[in-house]
Parts: C-alpha cells; sequence; structure tokens
C-alpha cells in the first residue's frame, strides 16, 4: 500500500492518509512533516540558483514516550524510499570522551542509503541472473565435465535437464554441497573509516587474513538453496558497477536523506557548570555543525550534509527546547507537540492501524489454531484500562497496550495447544476479571501493568 504510489507523486494530504493506517492522532505532527517532505520534492524543481538557497526546515517532535514520534518519523522514511537512519542522542558524547563520534550518524546515513540503492539495482538485474545461477547449480550437483562433453553427451544432457526441473521443483533445495566462497576485500580507505578505530583496525586485521590465506576464498558445506544466494549475489556484483552505486547513494544521502534524533532532550543542559551539563552542551556544539551543513568523509566519498533533514524527538518533560544551546534551537525552526492518548485513541490503536496490535494477537494464535474474538466493548475496556494505567504510573503511551494485552491473554497463550481448533471470545467480563483486580490496586497498578 505504501508503495502504489511514488513519494515525488503524494501531495501533503495523501501522506498524512498513508500515516493514518499507521499512526493514530496526532494530525499537527504529521501535516508538519508531510509539509517539510514534500517542500524537498518541490525544491528538485527549482533553478539551480534559488536550489541553493532553499535548506530543509528541521523539525522537533515534543511529546511523551510511545505516542508517535518515532514512529511517524519511521513511516515517512519507507514511504519516501530515502535513506534513513535512528540514533540516541544519548549515545553521542563530547569529543575526548569515552563515546560515539556525532560525525557517525552521517557515516550511517551514508551506508543506509549505499545499501538501499544497491537493493535496488538488483532487483532490476535480478531477471538478467537467473538463468547463470541455475547453471552454477547446476554444475555443483553434477560432476564437472568439460564443455566438449557437455555439449556432445547426450545422456549427460538428459540428465542435466532432469535435474533442472528438479531444482526449479526445489527437490534438491536441503541438499548440501562444497562450495567455494570468495572473501570480500572490505577495507577502508586511510582518513575514511566508517566505523570506530578499534572497529576499522579489526576490519583490516580480518580483510588481511582473509587475502592471504586461501587466495581470499574458503570452501564450505551449504545447501542448495544457501548457494542460490550466494551466487545471485556474486552474479550481480559481476553486473551492478558499484561506482554508479556510490555516486547514486551519495546523491540521494545529501538530497533526500533523513536523520531522526531521537531523546535530544537528553543532552539539555540547565547552564549550571557541573561536568555533566558540560559535556552535554559539548554533544550539542559537536552536533551543530553537522545540522548546519558541513562535508563528512565516508568510505563511498565525501557527504555534504546542507540538505539531509534532521527530525528530532523528546519528551522535555524535565526540560523543554529553550534549554538547547540557542544555535542548535535556530537549527530547528519548526516544533510540534504530539498530545497524550486518550481512552478513544487506545481504541482506534488496537482496531484501525493495518498493524494493529489485535490483528497481531489473532494472527500469532491462529498459527496454533485458536481463533480470538473481541467484542467491542472488551475492546473498549482495554483502551480505559491502559488510559488509567498511563495515568497512576508512567505514561508510556500506546506502548501499554502490549503490556495490557499480555497480561490479558497470558492464559490462553500458555494453553494454546490445548484449545487447538477453539474459538475463545474476549469479553468484557472476561477483562475484568483478569484484569480488575489489579488495576484497582494502585500498587499493583505500578509493577504489572
Amino acid at each position: 500500500m505504501e508503495n502504489a504510489k511514488k513519494l515525488d507523486d503524494m501531495m501533503p494530504r495523501e501522506i498524512v492518509a498513508a500515516l493514518d493506517q499507521y499512526v493514530i492522532g496526532q494530525d499537527e505532527a504529521k501535516r508538519l512533516i508531510s509539509v517539510a517532505i514534500r517542500n524537498r520534492v518541490r525544491r528538485k524543481a527549482l533553478s539551480e540558483e534559488m536550489k541553493s538557497e532553499v535548506t530543509p526546515k528541521n523539525i522537533i517532535m515534543i511529546g511523551p514516550t510511545g505516542v508517535g514520534k518515532t514512529e511517524i518519523a519511521r513511516r515517512i522514511a519507507k514511504l519516501a524510499n530515502a535513506p534513513f537512519i535512528k540514533v540516541e542522542a544519548t549515545k553521542f558524547t563530547e569529543v575526548g570522551y569515552v563515546g560515539r563520534d556525532v560525525e557517525s550518524m552521517v557515516k550511517d546515513l551514508m551506508a543506509a542509503s549505499y545499501t538501499l540503492v544497491k537493493e535496488e539495482m538488483f532487483k532490476m538485474k535480478e531477471k538478467d541472473v537467473d538463468d547463470k545461477v541455475e547453471e552454477r547449480l547446476l554444475d555443483l550437483l553434477l560432476p564437472a565435465l568439460d564443455s566438449e562433453k557437455k555439449e556432445n553427451d547426450v545422456q549427460t544432457l538428459e540428465t542435466r535437464e532432469k535435474f533442472r526441473r528438479m531444482l526449479k521443483d526445489g527437490v534438491f533445495d536441503e541438499k548440501e554441497v562444497e562450495m567455494n566462497i570468495q572473501s570480500q576485500m572490505k577495507i577502508s580507505g586511510l582518513g575514511v573509516f566508517s566505523g570506530s578505530p578499534q572497529e576499522d583496525m579489526g576490519s583490516i586485521f580480518s580483510d588481511l587474513n582473509n587475502l592471504f590465506s586461501n587466495n581470499g576464498s574458503k570452501t564450505r558445506k551449504v545447501t542448495i538453496k544457501h548457494a542460490r544466494e550466494i551466487l545471485k549475489e556474486q552474479e550481480l556484483d559481476k553486473l551492478v558497477d558499484n561506482d554508479k552505486v556510490a555516486e547514486e547513494a551519495k546523491d540521494r544521502c545529501e538530497q533526500m536523506g533523513i536523520i531522526f534524533i531521537d531523546e535530544i532532550d537528553k543532552i539539555c543542559s540547565k547552564g549550571s557548570t557541573n561536568n555533566t551539563d558540560v559535556s552535554r552542551e559539548g554533544v550539542q556544539r559537536d552536533i551543530l555543525p553537522i545540522v548546519e551543513g558541513t562535508k563528512v568523509s565516508t568510505k563511498w566519498g565525501v557527504v555534504d550534509t546542507t540538505n539531509i533533514l534532521f527530525i528530532a524527538a523528546g519528551a522535555f518533560s524535565m526540560s523543554k527546547p529553550s534549554d538547547l544551546i540557542p544555535e542548535l534551537q535556530g537549527r530547528f525552526p519548526l516544533r510540534v507537540e504530539l498530545c497524550d492518548l486518550s481512552a478513544d485513541d487506545f481504541y482506534r490503536i488496537l482496531t484501525e492501524p493495518s498493524n494493529a496490535i489485535v490483528k497481531q494477537y489473532k494472527a500469532l494464535l491462529e498459527t496454533e489454531g485458536v481463533t480470538l474474538e473481541f467484542t467491542d466493548q472488551a475492546l473498549r475496556s482495554i483502551s480505559r484500562i491502559a488510559e488509567k494505567a498511563n495515568s497512576s504510573a508512567d505514561n508510556i503511551g500506546a506502548r501499554r497496550l502490549h503490556t495490557v494485552m499480555e497480561k490479558l491473554l497470558e492464559d490462553i497463550s500458555f494453553d494454546a495447544d490445548l484449545k487447538k481448533g477453539e474459538t475463545v471470545e474476549i469479553t468484557e467480563e472476561y477483562v475484568s476479571d483478569k484484569l480488575g483486580d489489579i488495576i484497582e490496586n494502585q500498587d499493583l497498578t505500578k509493577y504489572i501493568l
């Protein structure tokens, strides 16, 4: 459904409609982000002179956990078919301290873009390699024969055709064969490593070891099913120009890339001079040039971050956006607050989305031959309980539904094998019986729900 229409052809209201399939409520946030995404498409149509003046309007989403911040960003990335990564702001620390360098977020985005583009090119070339892979699989299954014998020996040709039919029917999928698997060299260029120094050095020594042992290849026993995947990738690698992949990936990363920075409120400083706040401010100052626009070296080339869209999110329960350093605030001009979820929102989350929780549990138990049926009153009751649990304990948003549903269906899930072939109806009385005592006891609510 998501890929039915290309993002370039979608208007903001259509983007919102696509998000509505997975994210309930939060209309203001969805509208704001859909316009930001559409403006990136509009930017492509501008003259080169004007295009250089138009930069993405980065966004901060404010709201408690579990209300849809991450899901909105994740669904937008899928819809856009754009390079997308999610990073936790707390994983970064000021240069000189233990932690990840902030530039690693750009390297990770470029890696995601490279993978995305390569997969697309693989799909375009898939049909071209199927015949070649089939021939190589037959060579593995049949004794090695020289080309003259293959052409002139009628019996050999008949046997080969018989094996070909069996191969297509999946008869040999689990049969093991020996094959040489070529090790791939992945040594990064000096100064453009993709990970931490320790990771890169480890990768170099591993690659060198593979290179000088067995000429970079080793013999392994694999099933035909696995061999097909390996051979397909080898053949596709021959057809796909890695330089073109890197070039396209770099352009897509720079022009359509999205970096989602979660928990940005955790690096807010309160203006005090203790070491923790100094370190947090240091992280902000390290992130600032990335968001403003700088050039970062990656193993696939230098990436300009000027036109990458940054979406930040945080609960801001103990701080506020104005606690960020002024320069960083200025790089996130758009702000939107996401609302707490009501009982009605929980009801809609249970029933409306394409990946609704109720549908998930029904599908899980169907694998054991158990049919689950929920009455409307039961779903309303579950929604009220989730809202009450959030108000009496920590507010964890829609994630509360997973806790409530697990507790509600615990006995049914445990004894599913004994109920094979049965239809189990979840009624309001059943919900009350399983969860009533817990929700009335405040202490139990905090510990169990």
